[in-house]
């Protein structure tokens, strides 16, 4: 057997992937030194590398477990690139805040444009569908039904993590904004 007949639409789609994240983590890492250079501060750096390794092992795992001869079915390669138009959405929605990892800007706005304004987690959301369909594309169903869950695990813990941070700037914005319309200076916020 040729190194050749080992690659197939599966791999390539994975190392597409790869490279696609790999170009993500560098616009990821930009943002994330200006926001730290602005003052944010990271929630959860400690489950980062879960988050990591989760999202590699289903990167992984469509390479070295799905078969290279593997059937495609178009409608859900198309449906798959259809969640990428999303997925860019959700990025350019959130610009210089977006990352990979859990960062907090004390007075910077909490989203509410783009998907934003329909879905709490849109990022995730997209994450979750991308994680079964792309599998699937290939008739990986029993991968898809493997990961998805876990990576749906995963994630529900991150986005615990980031709703309680969003939910405590939320509150915040919502003190000052009354505080404004109320006349009282912005040094009583705190109290």
């Amino acid at each position: 057997m040729a190194a050749l007949d080992l690659i197939g639409a599966p791999q390539i789609a994975a190392i597409l992937i790869l490279g696609q994240r790999g170009l993500e983590e560098l616009y990821s890492a930009r943002n994330t030194k200006a926001l730290i250079a602005a003052g944010a501060h990271e929630v959860g750096s400690a489950y980062y590398p879960v988050v990591a390794a989760t999202h590699l092992a289903w990167i992984a795992s469509l390479f070295f477990l799905v078969p290279a001869d593997a059937p495609i079915l178009w409608p859900l390669i198309v449906y798959y690139l259809l969640l990428q138009v999303v997925r860019y959405w959700v990025i350019g929605a959130l610009g210089r805040y977006w990352t990979h990892r859990i960062f907090t800007l004390p007075g910077a706005p909490v989203m509410a444009c783009g998907p934003y304004r329909f879905v709490r987690h849109p990022n995730y959301a997209v994450t979750i569908v991308e994680t079964f369909v792309l599998p699937l594309a290939f008739g990986a169903l029993a991968l898809a039904a493997i990961m998805t869950p876990l990576w749906w695990t995963v994630l529900a813990y991150k986005m615990r993590l980031e709703n309680q941070e969003m939910d405590a700037r939320r509150h915040t914005q919502s003190r000052v904004k009354l505080r404004q319309e109320r006349g009282i200076g912005m040094e009583a916020v705190g109290n």
